[in-house]
């Protein structure tokens, strides 16, 4: 295994962290070696021990982080001196290293939490923290405490597109709900190793699910809203495999709460409830592979570089698959057996059909994201388009919102079936707003009017006391949310025009007036300031220390019935290029005339170089030198522009030659005339976008408030909820 640990002359205090992880490693074994012996007072200390521990390697991390510590090869590739605090903590888990030790570090506190507040039993306790020690392995072998082979004195800081708000909660959400649904993984093996079958293990597995589905749905939704407001991205969703490797055991986990609730009064379920917890767990070592082994590398703007570890982590989602498999293979004789359909009339018939349904569109979303791999088995790597997700899952999801309305309506077993007459109007009034929102294809209008049938449908059942309150949050938000994807999807349109400083345009019903750039004291953001029906907004872009862009986000605009997306075009403002050649003077822009005198290097320090070079510059009366320079680095050099005869316009130097006897120069307007210049500009339509984002509040309110509800009877709670 390649974990190397050295130590450096004054840099012991470095292995806090290393000693920390350490512990985790040991204390989490003698948890499992103290319930091997029956041991049960000795296990929970070990555990409790190795959640403290964990803190312990977190906060060296931090420490490290916020005292600007170079000497880590993390902090150096993550964090620098003026990086804002917000960043410095998202910079934890900015980087492949430091998220494995978050998600290490949740999982952790949580099987310390189980021992406080679970009644799971000893073969769980021994599965949790067995796996407990297979994540402390994984962040050894990828350490965050990794020493720096040479020292970048004030960092190389964090890439700007993770320079957002959203970054400081998305990640440790999504590890949240992976280390959560862990814990079904746990009971699902206890109740085969040691647990009679009696339903008891149910209720607690279901409420764990529950609260994992929410932070993982929870997890997804923060990104597509991350996505939404960055531009490159493909909007909140563009079915980027890294994207797709959350959904794929979120939606196995909404398989697993739905089959818990059919095993409470059908027991020959409960195969089928165990398969959906192993394979969910599977499912986040599995993508979890496919985003750190650099497989996707070239199929996704998310996933990580290529390293070793990818190996490491097949062989932990091998070592979950077989023995979650395996367990359930041998013990598949003591699986009650009995009817798990029922009638076609019955909920639970109608349950078992969507979540069939589901598991198809998961195998589609699988071998979409998948591609990459498979293809290269066979030959050239390829990716899928975008394209064969929205094929082949569409007419699935028009089919399952169906099952969704007419599933919650229906008795559990025998009874009347909830026939309100509004369901209908209100499943009319969905196909017509998709209508009236420009979709013209069949399918997405199906869509839109069946996401608002099971919306109104999960009303209706609550209103007849036969959905509880979380079903009704999660089932409207989900039917709620197929109808705003056709409207802000299907629905949505897109122009490009040109916009020229405060000149009102008439864009689908609004007046868009472009107010001119404006630029950031700091030098490192620029933003286009837009006027849309007289409210302001503004698309912001933040720029590398050489001046190109680095990341962009669009002017939103929040209207009524949907926003407006106005995403700037980057251009050239330059004004034109010179080579300059020793004590030699050549005309450049608007006359002025430049002479290259002299070059200077400075070291300063971490391998990096700054190179300025003295240009005098004359309009036949006025001399004035200018210094411009790059800051050479190992991995190239960054420039900023410097202004010229009293800010009349701007020169960058972007190269040297070997000889020094040589150098170029980019020529650009003044500030306030590339101000002025007019703008290029996408203007989209969003409508129905805000149903979207409150939509998923909804779901995840959803599950949060049925695991809170849940009652703690025999055979796992109470089958309203869902």
């Amino acid at each position: 295994m390649p974990v190397e640990v050295r130590v450096a002359e004054g840099q012991g205090h470095r292995m806090i962290g290393t000693v920390f992880l350490g512990a985790v490693l040991l204390f989490s074994l003698g948890a499992v070696v103290c319930e091997l012996q029956e041991k049960r007072s000795e296990g929970d200390i070990c555990a409790y021990l190795a959640g403290v521990a964990s803190l312990g390697a977190a906060a060296a991390l931090f420490a490290a982080i916020l005292t600007d510590d170079f000497g880590y090869a993390y902090v150096v590739s993550y964090s620098s001196i003026e990086l804002p605090l917000l960043y410095k903590i998202s910079a934890f888990w900015a980087g492949q290293q430091g998220s494995f030790l978050l998600w290490l570090v949740i999982h952790a506190l949580v099987g310390a939490l189980l021992v406080r507040r679970s009644a799971m039993g000893r073969a769980g306790r021994i599965v949790y923290q067995l796996l407990t020690a297979l994540l402390v392995f994984l962040v050894l072998i990828k350490s965050p405490f990794a020493y720096a082979e040479t020292i970048v004195p004030d960092g190389n800081g964090m890439n700007p597109l993770l320079q957002d708000p959203w970054m400081a909660v998305h990640p440790p959400i999504i590890f949240m709900g992976y280390a959560l649904l862990a814990v079904p993984f746990a009971y699902a093996l206890e109740s085969m190793i040691a647990a009679p079958l009696d339903g008891k293990f149910l209720a607690p597995m279901r409420r764990w699910a529950l609260v994992a589905w929410a932070f993982l749905g929870a997890g997804i939704f923060i990104g597509g809203y991350w996505a939404y407001k960055v531009l490159g991205w493909g909007g909140y969703w563009g079915w980027d495999p890294v994207e797709n490797s959350s959904l794929v055991p979120w939606l196995l986990s909404c398989v697993l709460i739905h089959l818990i609730s059919v095993a409470r009064a059908r027991r020959g379920a409960y195969y089928l409830v165990h398969l959906a917890a192993i394979f969910s767990y599977a499912f986040v070592l599995y993508g979890t592979f496919l985003t750190r082994s650099g497989i996707l590398g070239d199929f996704s703007v998310h996933s990580f570089a290529g390293s070793d570890i990818g190996f490491y982590i097949a062989i932990a989602n091998g070592l979950v698959l077989l023995a979650g498999l395996g367990i359930l293979a041998a013990r598949i004789e003591r699986l009650p057996k009995g009817d798990v359909y029922g009638t076609h009339k019955s909920r639970a018939f109608f349950t078992l059909l969507g979540m069939l349904l589901i598991v198809f569109i998961t195998a589609v979303v699988f071998f979409g994201m998948s591609m990459p791999l498979i293809s290269g088995l066979i030959g050239e790597s390829a990716a899928v388009d975008t394209s064969y997700y929205v094929r082949t899952s569409l007419p699935i999801a028009v089919v399952l919102a169906l099952l969704m309305g007419f599933g919650v309506l229906l008795p559990h077993a025998e009874g009347r079936v909830v026939r309100p007459v509004w369901i209908f109007v209100v499943t009319v009034l969905g196909g017509i707003a998709a209508g009236l929102a420009g979709v013209t294809e069949i399918a997405p209008i199906f869509l839109a009017a069946f996401g608002s049938f099971a919306a109104a449908a999960a009303v209706a059942a609550f209103l007849s006391r036969r959905l509880g309150g979380g079903g009704l949050l999660a089932h409207a938000g989900a039917g709620l949310a197929l109808l705003a994807f056709v409207l802000s999807g299907s629905g949505s349109q897109t122009t490009t025009v040109t916009l020229t400083p405060d000149e009102p345009q008439e864009l689908y019903g609004h007046t868009v007036v472009y107010r001119g750039q404006a630029f950031a004291e700091s030098g490192k953001e620029k933003s286009y300031r837009y006027e849309v029906d007289g409210a302001a907004c503004e698309a912001v872009t933040k720029l590398r220390a050489n001046g190109e862009d680095a990341a962009r986000e669009p002017a939103i605009a929040r209207t009524l019935l949907g926003d407006i997306y106005i995403a700037p075009t980057p251009t050239s403002a330059e004004r034109g290029e010179m080579i300059l050649h020793r004590n030699q003077t050549a005309m450049g822009v608007d006359d002025y005339a430049f002479r290259f005198e002299n070059i200077a290097y400075e070291p300063q320090g971490g391998g990096k170089t700054l190179v300025t070079a003295d240009v005098a510059v004359t309009d036949g009366e006025t001399v004035e030198t200018a210094q411009p320079s790059i800051l050479a680095t190992e991995r190239g050099g960054t420039s900023q522009p410097v202004e010229v005869m009293g800010g009349k316009f701007r020169i960058r130097l972007t190269g040297v030659s070997g000889d020094d006897r040589d150098i170029r120069l980019e020529l650009l307007p003044s500030v306030d005339e590339e101000a002025a210049l007019p703008v290029a500009a996408s203007v989209s339509t969003k409508p129905g976008i805000s149903l979207l984002w409150l939509a998923c509040v909804l779901v995840v309110l959803g599950g949060l408030t049925a695991a809170r509800r849940m009652p703690q009877g025999k055979g796992g709670g109470s089958e309203r909820e869902f």
